[in-house]
This record gives C-alpha cells, structure tokens and sequence, in this order.
C-alpha cells in the first residue's frame, strides 16, 4: 500500500486573518483518515480569498510537495472575493467539470442554493484538484458525490493507488467489481 500526500487549501479573508478558527480544512483531513488505508501525510495551507496566493498554493502543493489530491475549500461562490475556481482553471492543464456537476447535483438535494456553487475539478501534471464548499456538512456531502471517481482519476494521472477502508468496499476501478 502507498503511501500518500493530499494538500489542502482554505481560503478564507477571515479565518486567515484570526476572526475564526478554520474548520473546513480540518473536516477534509478527516473524511480522508476515515474512508483511505493509505499512510496519508497531509499539507496544509491556509490563505486569504486571492487568486494569485491561491494559484501560488496550488503550484506548490502540487509541484514542489508532489500532492496527487489538492482539495480546496472556500471561495467557490459568487461572492466577487471567490476567486478559488478561476485560480484552479489558472494552474490546470485539463479541467474536469463533472466533479462540479456531480457535487452541485447532490448538495441541490439539501439546499435550494448550491445552484450558486462554482465548484469544479481539474489536473496540474499528476495530481487531481478539487475545489469543495466551505462547510463541513457541505464538504462530506460533496466528497461523497465524487469520492468513487477520485482513486481511478488518481490512477490515470500516474499517481499512488488509493484504497479504502474494507468497510466502504473497494474503491471503483473499471474492469473490477464494486462490493
């Protein structure tokens, strides 16, 4: 079993600048130690909502800290300071938007508001990024829409072979059989 690295990014004016202590980054760290096998190690950056600082994470978690999952949370929203999004689309070499699609379709199912989420997902070289909400709730929801395409989407890219915990059943790869 490999051993693994995922970034994670909060961008936020206000947890950055001390107004409140940033739950959103520890709630992805979470969902990972809880669903992967893997020896996880875990990057964590914490910035305010501008492009060019968030652009500067992506790149480094990517580039230098050889990340293969960078999971973004904040800034997604319509808000003229999100700018997580246009940030992701600035450092990725393919955008993959059925990551937004699926985890906008899901969180619609609780509230009437996730129409406004800008969410996407995308590849810088070989690691998957992708941009969550800013709510824990939101985030576990939204990880669960995509969480069966984030192993295989890994293993295209040349990246390490992610598995999860006996309990969630295999993780889905093409030609083999989901428990």
């Amino acid at each position: 079993m490999e051993d693994i690295k995922i970034g994670i990014i909060t961008s936020s004016d206000r947890a950055s600048s001390g107004i409140y202590k940033d739950v959103s980054g520890p709630a992805i760290e979470e969902y990972f130690k809880n669903r992967l096998v893997n020896h996880i190690s875990f990057e964590y950056i914490l910035i305010p909502d501008e492009q060019s600082e968030i652009e500067n994470a992506l790149i480094k978690l990517s580039d230098e800290h050889q990340c293969c999952l960078i999971c973004t949370t904040g800034g997604t929203g319509p808000a003229l300071r999100d700018v997580t999004p246009e940030a992701t689309e600035s450092v990725c070499e393919k955008m993959l938007p059925g990551f937004g699609e699926s985890m906008r379709f899901e969180s619609l199912k609780f509230v009437p508001t996730a129409i406004l989420s800008r969410q996407t997902a995308g590849i810088r070289g070989k690691c998957l990024i992708i941009n969550l909400p800013g709510k824990p709730k939101a985030i576990a929801e939204c990880l669960d829409a995509v969480i069966d395409a984030i192993p295989y989407s890994i293993d295209l890219i040349e990246g390490p072979y992610l598995e999860f915990r006996e309990v969630f059943g295999p993780a889905f790869r093409p030609g083999k059989k989901k428990k």
